[in-house]
């Protein structure tokens, strides 16, 4: 048997396209190594989000020519989004075999197969159609608790900054007993929880064809979606990302609401909290409605978690933009943020239409102060939950101490405490005795 080595970069979504590359190639022959060193096929799946995400991976392109010198026979191959961004650019030097985007992933061992030195392999075709239903992901994770079902592909949102709609396409859902079989097939395995991932959940919409018999014209919206998976056993917990502000639902809030194994957490990127930077990001809501969101959440699900995303230095901030943003964090107090400084992408709305002015030193100096109060806030949040109880999915050992396991309730904030009895899968009731910014440090509840 053949093997692949396969690294993936980016977010959870390029996670579960590995795992389907890897139940393609394991069809075709292809079992799955841990080591560079004994592969035959070597694939970095990638991601374009961000400069530093690309420049990653052309580092490790440097370490797999130093394999394909060992090994002339090795076949070097970039999938994913950056394969789509720069296409037939990966192909210079003739270090890289084969370019393939999220949408070639079927093709792949024919395109292995006709790899040569005179005829590398290039397809980054993007679909209208393609979602990958029928194929059952192998599984990466190591602790067997967890997965990854993808629910649609690509977006339509197309926000002046992010490359996504460009490299990932149209947004396409997949039918949602393909993803209820999926969900159930893991849990069979033994998972415990399973994370609904799209680019934007809250518009997933899938009408039956016209062909589906009994079925036909039914319509399917997220909140259904979650309700149907929720109904596999209540032993299964369900989770999601991500959610767009101006799309989603009371019907969503209610479904977690009445569900209790639905997890009541929301990532809930707000990029800004600057209505002019709003307008500019294209991101179609304004800071008014993101707030009244955040309030009907916590009004429906009082315990709700959130997270966000912030980018700090977009095109044109003022200092009274970048105040906006922290006054933002100040009024919400989100337990956790993803903060990044302003990254151009090429080939975006932004690229072509707004200069990139914000000098770095002043993009490093607001993105200091939003982590430093995000610090502040997030570590008050934490401290508010000394004293409560959490029923917690046990994930493994912590990474401190083999006599402390950790997990996560399900606010998302992650719980560690002494435990030398359960095992990962178990749930267990824990209750808070402090905190660390980050951590919730507990005990075994009486």
């Amino acid at each position: 048997m053949k093997k692949i080595y396969i690294e993936t970069y980016g977010c959870q979504m390029n996670v579960n396209d590995s795992e389907v590359i890897l139940s393609i190639m394991e069809k075709a022959g292809y079992g799955r190594t841990e080591s560079i060193e004994e592969a035959d096929l070597i694939l970095a799946n990638t991601c374009s989000i961000r400069e530093n995400a690309e420049q990653r991976v052309w580092g490790r392109i440097d370490v797999f020519r130093l394999q394909k010198r060992k090994r002339p026979g090795v076949v070097i191959g970039i999938v994913g989004c950056m394969a789509e961004r720069l296409k037939d650019k990966l192909l210079d030097g003739r270090i890289v075999d084969l370019v393939a985007g999220p949408d070639s992933y079927r093709r792949l061992p024919a395109m292995v197969e006709a790899v040569s030195p005179d005829a590398p392999q290039i397809d980054v075709l993007l679909s209208r159609t393609e979602t990958y239903d029928d194929i059952v992901p192998v599984r990466m994770d190591r602790n067997g608790v967890s997965a990854y079902i993808s629910i649609m592909r690509g977006c339509n949102n197309c926000c002046s900054y992010c490359v996504v709609p460009y490299t990932r396409g149209v947004e396409r859902s997949r039918d949602p007993y393909t993803i209820v079989r999926e969900a159930e097939e893991v849990f069979a395995s033994g998972y415990r929880e399973v994370t609904l991932l799209g680019q934007n959940v809250d518009s997933y919409r899938w009408t039956a064809p016209a062909d589906c018999g009994d079925r036909n014209a039914e319509t399917v919206d997220f909140a259904a979606l979650l309700k149907m998976v929720a109904r596999i056993s209540p032993e299964l917990r369900i989770r999601f990302s991500t959610s767009y502000p101006s799309d989603i639902s009371d019907d969503v809030l209610f479904a977690m609401r009445d569900n209790p194994n639905i997890c009541r957490h929301i990532h809930f990127p707000v990029q800004s909290g600057s209505d002019a930077m709003l307008e500019k990001m294209r991101r179609k809501y304004t800071r008014a409605w993101y707030l009244e969101r955040v309030a009907r959440i916590r009004e429906i699900l009082p315990d709700c978690g959130l997270t966000t995303d912030v980018i700090a230095g977009f095109s044109g901030e003022t200092e009274q933009d970048h105040l906006d943003t922290l006054s933002l964090f100040e009024q919400v107090r989100f337990d956790a943020a993803f903060m990044f400084q302003y990254s151009e992408r090429p080939g975006t709305l932004a690229s072509r239409k707004y200069p990139d002015d914000v000098p770095p030193e002043v993009k490093t100096r607001r993105l200091n102060e939003i982590i430093e109060l995000q610090n502040r806030m997030g570590a008050l949040n934490y401290r508010e939950q000394i004293g409560r109880t959490h029923r917690v999915l046990v994930e493994g050992p912590s990474k401190k101490t083999d006599s402390e396991l950790c997990g996560r309730a399900g606010n998302y904030m992650m719980c560690v405490w002494p435990d030398r009895v359960h095992k990962p899968g178990d749930y267990v009731d824990v209750t808070v005795v402090d905190a660390t910014p980050a951590t919730l440090i507990c005990r075994l509840s009486d």
